[in-house]
């Protein structure tokens, strides 16, 4: 009977199709690398230590909101507005909860006068 409980073993994990690492402690230290490029205003750098977060932390909403702030600081308002929106999944009354809301609200607005005009 164990061989037929390893080819089950063997058959289950095959139906995994990818892993994603789950180390809260180095997303904690990432955000925190990230905090320091930001407020010294490198944004970029900023940036790809938010993401190296999430990928260790998916669900980290300090992260989230981070990476919205330097998307928009870099010229990316689409992510900025993904980033956002997934911070207030995460934390729809956290401490952020009020910018996130109020730049949802700017980037939808700035987005508005962009498409209208594209369409004359």
């Amino acid at each position: 009977m164990s061989g037929v409980a390893i080819s089950d073993a063997e058959e289950s994990a095959s139906d995994v199709q990818e892993f994603h690492p789950w180390d809260p402690h180095k997303a904690a230290k990432d955000v925190e690398v990230g905090e320091f490029y930001f407020k010294r205003k490198n944004y970029r750098a900023a940036l790809e230590r938010y993401k190296e977060a999430l990928i260790y932390k998916p669900n980290d909403a300090i992260a989230n909101f981070r990476l919205a702030e330097c998307s928009e600081k870099v010229g990316n308002p689409g992510e900025a507005v993904t980033h956002y929106q997934e911070y207030l999944k995460i934390l729809p009354h956290g401490p952020f909860a009020m910018d996130a809301q109020k730049a949802l609200e700017r980037l939808k607005a700035d987005a508005v006068p962009q498409n209208s005009a594209q369409s004359k």
